[in-house]
């Protein structure tokens, strides 16, 4: 997006709103960041990018060892399908996109608190395919 300025060409850069997970088989992923709800954390992980991914499957969430480290900021344990946290514990890269071996109901539970700082734009059942992932996550344009 461009806007005309005393003929001048201002840029406006879509900063700290989204991410892109993509791999070969699904493509690209846009997830929009939750800036309102864990400030900090959606600044750690937006300064990180890109990273490379190599995930586990646990239940319906895949998740992983990054090399970032982020404080608790409005930690939980339940979560919704589509979300995607940092898990202090394990310095850990989530992905939820269903129930989990802890959930009490259709919803993911974590194994332990995590700071959710983004939410897939559209259908995160896509990561159903997956026994493991590799990708990359960079930033949205």
């Amino acid at each position: 997006m461009y806007y005309f300025y005393n003929y001048r060409i201002i840029f406006r850069v879509r900063y700290l709103e989204e991410i892109i997970i993509e791999n070969e088989a699904i493509g690209q992923i846009r997830a929009k960041l939750l800036k309102e709800k864990n400030p900090k954390t959606c600044q750690a992980m937006w300064d990180s990018l890109p990273l490379d991914l190599t995930l586990s499957r646990w239940g319906e969430e895949l998740y992983g060892a990054i090399p970032v480290k982020i404080t608790e900021e409005n930690s939980q344990l339940e979560c919704e399908v589509g979300d995607i946290g940092y898990w202090m514990q394990g310095s850990g890269f989530c992905i939820f996109f269903g129930k989990t071996p802890v959930s009490s109901s259709e919803k993911p539970k974590a194994a332990s608190e995590v700071n959710i700082f983004a939410h897939i734009e559209g259908d995160s059942s896509i990561f159903k395919q997956f026994t493991s992932f590799k990708g990359k996550v960079i930033k949205g344009e």
